[in-house]
């Protein structure tokens, strides 16, 4: 199938979606002109399959150690599997890194713990949030896909674009 150009050259394509798709993903909801939304949801829609077929992938080892007291300790290690290593990557290379914001009122403190030990707050969301709703509803229906819509609204003052609300189902 052939991409649209969207008046763009390639890199600054390829910038512009990867901005829309990240923004979708994170926020969950986006506006923008028709043709713009339709391949921000065709690519979150890849992405979201990427992370779908992947998320389970969890291989666990317990190791022994021993403590100040002399105490022999046995703690549970997970690690991303090759697959789930691998969809990370790719997703880490393809969006946007997004940052973590503090809520209004939120104090320092409980923000550090809340974000202690994520390095990139959008991919944790994908695998932790997104691929195992998706999933859940992919075998409840019975279909993979389907995890965007794209809904036109009006047109835009000025130059007359049509707009589009693009957002995650």
């Amino acid at each position: 199938m052939e991409t649209k150009k969207l008046g763009k050259p390639t890199d600054m394509r390829n910038a512009m979606l990867r901005s829309l798709v990240t923004d979708l993903l994170w926020y969950g909801r986006i506006e923008t002109t028709l043709d713009r939304a339709k391949a921000a949801a065709r690519l979150a829609e890849k992405y979201i399959n990427l992370a779908i077929n992947s998320y389970k992938d969890v291989v666990t080892s317990e190791k022994k150690t021993v403590d100040a007291k002399g105490k022999e300790v046995k703690t549970t290690i997970s690690k991303d599997g090759v697959s789930k290593l691998n969809a990370r990557r790719t997703l880490m290379a393809k969006l946007n890194v997004k940052e973590e914001q503090r809520a209004k009122g939120e104090k320092k403190e409980a923000f550090e713990s809340r974000t202690q030990g994520i390095k990139n707050p959008l991919i944790e969301k994908i695998f932790d949030d997104l691929a195992p709703k998706y999933d859940a509803r992919a075998t409840e229906k019975g279909q993979k896909g389907g995890y965007t819509r794209v809904i036109r609204t009006s047109a835009r003052r000025g130059d007359n674009a049509q707009l589009a609300i693009v957002e995650l189902v």
